[in-house]
């Protein structure tokens, strides 16, 4: 019993990690796919998390889900139930985090629980639709800080950070006479 909760646990940390790190900042910094499905102000947060069937949508969804399975899979032959029990939770947090749109607040009292777990809610991950460059971690929101980070120090090399310089780099160059 406690070996499946350590691996539930451990799937949900290092897998939200390495979605965080390894696919979600990688897609904000120089990639579109993440950015044209989740963060379409034209569309539903709903129906992107749980009933789109548009291809683009349902492969951002499995990218940013494959390092969760990677983990899980890892811990499979420690303890499969907990690796199960850990997608699942990963799942479910994905739907109840995308149910803002629906009209969900959190009651008082859940985030009573939760806020100091770290735990995203439903509002932390709306905050995130509206403006791209806050509230990072799929799960988890002691992620989000350490990924803003990386953010700015990537900035530079990023799609905005290289078209940005590359306006300036226009701009100082001398006229032709």
């Amino acid at each position: 019993m406690l070996v499946a909760a350590a691996a539930t646990i451990v799937t949900l940390l290092v897998g939200d990690f390495a979605s965080t790190f390894f696919y979600h900042v990688p897609q904000h910094i120089w990639f579109t796919l993440h950015l044209r499905t989740h963060h379409d102000r034209r569309r539903s947060y709903w129906d992107h998390a749980v009933i789109s069937r548009d291809p683009s949508v349902l492969l951002d969804g499995f990218l940013g889900a494959v390092p969760y399975l990677i983990v899980a899979a890892l811990l499979w032959r420690v303890s499969w139930p907990g690796a199960v029990l850990g997608l699942a939770l990963g799942q479910l947090h994905v739907w109840w985090r995308h149910t803002t749109d629906l009209g969900w607040r959190t009651p008082a009292w859940l985030r009573g629980i939760l806020r100091p777990l770290g735990i995203v809610l439903p509002e932390d991950h709306d905050g995130h639709h509206r403006n791209p460059d806050i509230e990072f971690g799929d799960i988890f929101r002691f992620y989000d800080a350490p990924a803003r980070a990386l953010l700015a120090k990537l900035a530079p090399i990023s799609r905005r950070g290289m078209k940005r310089a590359g306006r300036r780099a226009t701009r100082r160059a001398p006229a032709q006479a």
